[in-house]
């Protein structure tokens, strides 16, 4: 596929201060406040994750209206597909899971299973009706017990299961919104995002994530139901139009859906990049490249064949040494040569997740300073990312100090250009 880039914008951002300082301070380092080491210039954008997963449980429209209403520019369904085809949003096809024997079987205690405290988003593990629908499955060559969406209808789903936090035992205040919100449909979420755009005068976008591709594919086949891809296109087709400025951005894991859908769409395709291993599709195809490989500078260039960005594990981008931010990568920067945009994941604000020197007093719930982080990122040139807490998030960016006041933490780091970059027509 050709693409075609607009010329380079003269680069206006002065250079960043100098290494020797890095080594003075701890401190996150200055953005200029006279531009924006973005791709396209502008203000990096915030994405609620699942919603604002950090205050609700995930994946609810409760969640993603919080999101909205504390200033979020994009919200993020996670895709998974019922036994009658239609994209609901959930994390993974379990809405509830088991724990496992080391042979493979369900672990009972006290005769019944065992609940897996953090891979379980919704009330099905607690409905004797559905009881019989625990099952043992292999997912992505894992071997995993719970319930699966593909067992449910939709019209299941929206009579008997309710969402909980999936988080149970650090999030233990959305515990209070348990059993209260229905799973929503690719449809729902979108429908919200428009109405709320036309409410609030600015555009909400989504960001959609077709989860395990391979095995959804599977499905569909074996029941003679239309691809997630052909469906979710048809679904965001005929709410934004196939156009390449539509406030949407598709994204996954896995590399062929994506590369099948650039020749079925010109809303932009985001390539998710883990820390660790290969997309799946890589793995049954006998590819040996991995995540680390694609983003890389020769991954890179690959993925501008088929991709209008990539999402980026932030370990990619400063690597954590020792529980601490590291050395930066030239992740972001050789993206934008390419006139790939760059969107970090995942920010969240509660010390268990955060790196060492942002952690506050208190446990691994308590909330740190998430701002440090994400300004730590912002200095790369990061174009957006996706947040548990949008209202931190927009915080931080609105929170970039002015040239000088701040030491920088990151070295390496000198005035970057940008390219404004579209799909070309197919």
């Amino acid at each position: 596929m050709q693409r075609r880039h607009l010329a380079l914008l003269p680069a206006l951002l002065p250079t960043l201060l100098p290494v020797a300082l890095a080594l003075m301070t701890s401190a996150p380092p200055a953005i200029a406040a006279t531009g924006w080491t973005t791709l396209s210039g502008q203000a990096p954008v915030v994405i609620g994750h699942r919603g604002a997963s950090g205050y609700r449980p995930e994946h609810t429209l409760a969640a993603y209206e919080l999101a909205i209403q504390q200033g979020a520019h994009y919200i993020e369904p996670d895709l998974v597909m019922t036994r009658d085809g239609v994209l609901v949003a959930r994390h993974e096809p379990m809405l509830a899971r088991v724990n496992l024997n080391p042979d493979g079987t369900v672990k009972l205690v006290n005769g019944q299973p065992e609940l897996n405290r953090t891979d379980t988003s919704t009330n099905v593990w607690q409905l004797p009706q559905y009881a019989d629908r625990l099952k043992v499955k292999t997912l992505d060559g894992v071997t995993i017990g719970g319930w699966w969406v593909e067992d449910f209808t939709a019209a299941e789903l929206r009579a008997d299961v309710r969402a909980q936090e999936r988080l149970r035992d650090l999030r233990t205040a959305n515990n209070a919104y348990n059993d209260r919100f229905v799973i929503p449909t690719l449809q729902e979420v979108i429908a919200l995002a428009q109405a709320k755009s036309a409410e609030l005068g600015r555009t909400i976008g989504v960001y959609p994530e077709t989860k395990h591709p391979t095995y959804f594919a599977a499905h569909a086949r074996a029941h003679g139901l239309t691809s997630m891809e052909d469906t979710l296109v048809d679904v965001l087709h005929a709410s934004y139009g196939n156009a390449a400025d539509a406030p949407v951005y598709i994204q996954s894991f896995e590399v062929g859906n994506l590369q099948a859908l650039d020749g079925k769409t010109q809303i932009r395709l985001v390539q998710l990049l883990n820390g660790s291993g290969q997309p799946y599709d890589f793995t049954l195809q006998g590819d040996g490249r991995s995540y680390a490989d694609l983003a890389g500078a020769q991954g890179l260039a690959f993925i501008d064949g088929y991709a209008d960005g990539v999402g980026a594990n932030t370990n990619l981008m400063i690597p954590l040494v020792n529980g601490r931010l590291g050395t930066p990568t030239s992740l972001v920067a050789n993206a934008h040569q390419l006139g790939l945009e760059v969107h970090g994941w995942t920010f969240r604000a509660e010390n268990s997740f955060l790196p060492d020197e942002f952690d506050s007093a208190g446990g691994p719930g308590a909330i740190g300073d998430l701002q440090g982080q994400v300004h730590a990122f912002l200095a790369l040139g990061m174009d957006g990312f996706f947040t548990d807490h949008p209202d931190l998030g927009v915080a931080a960016v609105a929170a970039i100090p002015e040239p000088g006041t701040w030491a920088l933490m990151l070295g390496g780091l000198g005035a970057l250009g940008w390219h404004a970059r579209r799909r070309s027509s197919r």
